[in-house]
């Protein structure tokens, strides 16, 4: 009776060791991948450890130069809405760009304009015309004001240029136009160019040209647009 058992049990043995030693298998495969993953997440975080720090940037933003109003400005009771310049690629940054040689582009390492130089050209603009105190509205697009007169521009240059060894200049070249908002006449057109040569080659007397260019822009911008502007208003007025 007994061996009967015993040959009765012998399979069921046998199958709980086989059963046993198959999850003991697949434990092991389990643990596989951690005992993988520990080293490549400390080759990760031993790789974070010594990547290069970001280089310290100055910062430099083109000084405000106080403005007064020409005679010849006339008086505009009409709104203006300053756009947001336009610019291709290589002047939708914050970096100061140089031109060493023709053909040559590089920019100052360790150094950045305050914003964009689309926002800096329309910066400047909006506030000549509110420093003038000869329009009676000037806004940015997207507020309250709807502008009978719209200011669109294109900054052509922003750069550092050497004319020769050791004397760079800040030369600033943007193309205007007036256009009336209601049927989308271009009123009038231009290109101003100013090239102001720097009183060094150290950075600092570089932006401090490119101030000088950035303000008498804005003056004929500012003098050019309020004649333009009030003669169409005048005519149309007229008709």
């Amino acid at each position: 009776m007994i061996a009967i058992l015993r040959g009765m049990l012998a399979p069921s043995a046998l199958l709980a060791v086989r059963f046993r030693s198959l999850l003991a298998v697949r434990f092991r495969y389990l643990l596989l991948p951690l005992a993988l993953a520990a080293p490549l997440a400390l080759v990760a975080l031993t790789s974070c450890s010594i990547l290069p720090k970001r280089e310290p940037t100055a910062i430099y933003e083109p000084a405000r130069v106080t403005q007064t109003a020409q005679a010849d400005w006339p008086s505009a009771n009409w709104s203006l809405l300053v756009a947001r310049p336009t610019a291709s690629q290589l002047y939708e940054t914050d970096r100061i760009t140089v031109r060493p040689a023709p053909g040559a582009l590089q920019v100052y390492k360790g150094a950045s304009w305050s914003d964009l130089v689309p926002n800096l050209l329309q910066t400047a603009l909006v506030r000549s015309f509110e420093d003038s105190q000869k329009i009676m509205t000037v806004a940015r697009p997207g507020g309250a004001v709807r502008g009978e007169y719209q200011l669109m521009t294109e900054v052509r240059s922003f750069d550092s240029v050497y004319v020769q060894a050791g004397q760079p200049q800040a030369v600033v070249e943007v193309h205007v136009k007036l256009i009336h908002s209601m049927d989308g006449e271009v009123v009038a057109a231009r290109t101003f160019k100013e090239a102001e040569p720097s009183r060094g080659e150290e950075l600092g007397a570089v932006v401090d040209a490119f101030s000088r260019s950035l303000d008498r822009i804005s003056i004929q911008v500012v003098g050019w647009t309020l004649s333009n502007g009030s003669r169409h208003a005048a005519a149309s007025k007229a008709r």
